[in-house]
């Protein structure tokens, strides 16, 4: 009785499986284009197993062998992966629209998130009316110039943190103080208070609600790969993605539920002048464009990206300045140059610093904050290069490979800040040697406060404190390796001892 529930099972898979086969043998014989050349799948499990603890430094091992367009099968699911800048510009460039739709993860779809989701819903009307609010209301450059004293406040608070710890002697964990000064950062902005404290509980457990979702995001699950073990949840990512959802969601619901109170209340100040109360406001004009459901998961869509993206950031370039002192002093020498013993860092002189801006340009170079951007899929059949790329399939744009690419690059895996002071590349979605923001209408809303915050809190560290290696350790010595998830982070944290600068 047991073999045959088995094979009931198995049954659906392996009739795909035998399908797609003869459908790319039929259309080589045809002359019609046929997918891209990939590794031969396994029948039901297709090419799983070769992604590993790493699937974009495996990806991008099997791209040289199979081309910067390959196909991969993921259990029932058609992956096209692009690892070149050319193609990725066909891609999100030529066909932006075609591509424009999203890939869904079980994980998103928790508390229905992927429906209200900005960042996974399709680009329809309603997409539209929160991406108006994201360009209009939380990164135009009025508010961010209207918001720079707050960052400049939560910066002093890292400094000034920094400054005690010195007094001790020992070494702090980088990539922790750096999510505080961020976590504050944006919740100053978005809700007009701050949400932790150096070292206090809090802080601890929003990093560690952040960087999990991030994990269970990014990591490979067989829900998705085979979506009939979605109820099963054969891993327990749903289970454990929906008790961080709640976590997050019942600490936005107490902060919007007491903002709709003291607006509602004729006693109480009618704006704070942030982003919750603009959002707020467009409730108020047209609940039906954006309701109070929008905001909540809108304000965890931008939190999760925001803060998680810009702490790794910064401590993957610091851990880079310090593996390599030699660059640490070149950015402190301009650093000093353009401001100063005593002067402080500020954002309106970050278009100076052009070796800082030549680090940062390194750092997402060589480790993007999501090496496969967030997943796209197909809305149409569409041939790129020959090759067809089929409706619903799903799209990985490789750009950690792209940045390790020894044809783009010369010496691709060292740490060479100076190329940026020659080629003009920027990461803002033109370029698409470097897109670690991503391209096209889906492009990252908030590039201009991340680019604000990465840059002010790094100038601010290598200015103000000279920087070692606790215990003696060598910089050669220092663990550099990746851990994957939707945000790629350091299996290592950053723990650096601060010197104050004289």
């Amino acid at each position: 009785m047991d073999y045959y529930i088995v094979f009931l099972l198995i049954l659906p898979f392996l009739w795909a499986s035998i399908h797609v086969f003869t459908s790319n043998l039929a259309s080589r014989k045809s002359g019609l284009p046929t997918l891209p050349p990939g590794p031969y799948p396994i029948p039901i499990i297709g090419n799983i197993f070769k992604l590993g603890n790493l699937p974009h430094q495996a990806v991008a091992k099997l791209s040289k062998t199979y081309g910067p367009l390959m196909t991969l099968k993921l259990g029932s699911i058609t992956t096209i992966v692009i690892s070149s800048p050319n193609i990725a510009k066909e891609a999100l460039q030529k066909n932006d629209q075609a591509f424009s739709s999203r890939t869904v993860p079980n994980m998103a779809q928790i508390f229905d998130h992927h429906k209200v989701s900005m960042g996974w819903m399709p680009t329809n009307s309603h997409w539209r009316n929160l991406r108006k609010a994201c360009v209009t209301e939380i990164f135009a450059l009025q508010r961010l110039e209207a918001t720079q004293a707050l960052r400049q406040t939560k910066v002093q608070e890292l400094l000034d943190y920094i400054n005690q710890s010195c007094k001790s002697g020992a070494p702090i964990n980088v990539g922790q103080v750096v999510l505080t000064t961020a976590l504050n950062a944006i919740s100053n902005t978005f809700v007009s208070i701050d949400l932790a404290q150096y070292g206090s509980n809090l802080s601890h457990e929003f990093q560690h609600l952040v960087y999990c979702l991030a994990q269970e995001a990014g990591k490979p699950n067989l829900a998705d790969f085979f979506p009939a073990l979605s109820l099963v949840d054969p891993q327990g990512i749903r289970k454990r993605t929906r008790i961080y959802f709640a976590k997050l969601f019942g600490i936005f619901d107490g902060i919007i539920n007491e903002r709709v109170q003291l607006r509602a209340s004729s006693k109480g100040p009618k704006a704070s002048n942030d982003v919750l109360d603009s959002l707020l406001t467009l409730n108020e004009e047209d609940s039906s464009k954006i309701s109070l459901r929008d905001i909540k998961h809108l304000i965890l869509d931008l939190f999760i990206a925001g803060i998680d993206t810009t702490s790794s950031t910064v401590e993957w370039a610091m851990a880079l300045l310090l593996h390599n002192p030699e660059k640490m002093v070149k950015a402190q020498d301009e650093l000093e140059e353009v401001l100063g013993n005593n002067g402080k860092v500020q954002e309106s002189d970050i278009s100076k610093f052009h070796y800082l801006q030549a680090i940062v340009k390194e750092t997402f170079r060589l480790h993007p904050p999501a090496p496969f951007l967030v997943p796209r899929k197909a809305v149409t059949d569409v041939e790129i290069c020959g090759f067809i790329v089929p409706k619903n399939a799903q799209i990985l744009i490789n750009v950690w490979a792209m940045g390790r690419d020894l044809s783009i690059w010369p010496n691709p895996n060292i740490f060479m800040p100076e190329r940026f002071l020659e080629n003009g590349i920027e990461f803002k979605g033109q370029d698409f040697e470097l897109i670690p923001f991503g391209a096209g209408r889906r492009i990252c809303p908030g590039l201009p406060l991340a680019n604000r915050m990465v840059h002010l809190m790094l100038a601010s560290l290598v200015h103000n404190f000279a920087w070692k290696l606790p215990d003696e350790m060598k910089p050669e010595d220092m663990d550099m390796e990746e851990v994957f998830g939707l945000t790629l982070h350091k299996a290592e944290p950053l723990r650096a001892i601060p010197i104050l600068s004289l």
